[in-house]
């Protein structure tokens, strides 16, 4: 992203990224695929239930998260641009005429033997990034998100070793 395109959504964006110990493919995998993200996908302590799954271009992920505290949010995002295994674009809301849905790209790039993902994540305003991360602690959730990924790609490869 170009310097001066940076400048103008700094102030509505989230970013996060991580190395993650596993293959680039394997990260983008476990994406890309309901089996796996049913797995990782939410901050600790959160269950995913999918109601419906298409991942291409236009299609749509529609999902519940479950807290552990028992309250259910209805998730949604539509995926607006896939480049296997480096990039995905998405839209991300409570549900498709969501107002305040917000868009991410998430990068996955080799590192080492490793990837590096990063999660850039702009709302639509200000407010509502500074909501999402005070109120729904977006950040950790975020760190967290990332964490079940590593962990679960993590077991992915030590079970690949070991057979």
């Amino acid at each position: 992203m170009g310097q001066g395109a940076q400048s103008v959504t700094a102030d509505r964006e989230i970013v996060i990224s991580r190395v993650i110990d596993a293959p680039r493919e394997l990260v983008f995998e476990a994406f890309t695929e309901v089996r796996h993200l049913s797995r990782w996908w939410g901050p600790a302590g959160f269950r995913t239930t999918t109601r419906a799954f298409e991942f291409h271009v236009g299609g749509e992920w529609v999902f519940v998260l479950h807290g552990p505290d028992g309250t259910d949010y209805s998730e949604w995002i539509s995926w607006t641009e896939i480049t296997p295994p480096e990039r995905i674009a998405l839209r991300h809301g409570e549900s498709r005429d969501d107002p305040n849905a917000f868009e991410s790209v998430l990068t996955f790039a080799a590192d080492g033997a490793g990837t590096r993902i990063e999660m850039q994540t702009v709302f639509p305003t200000r407010q509502l990034r500074d909501e999402a991360a005070e109120k729904y602690h977006a950040i950790e959730a975020g760190e967290q998100t990332l964490g079940n990924l590593a962990a679960y790609v993590g077991e992915i490869v030590r079970k690949g070793a070991e057979d």
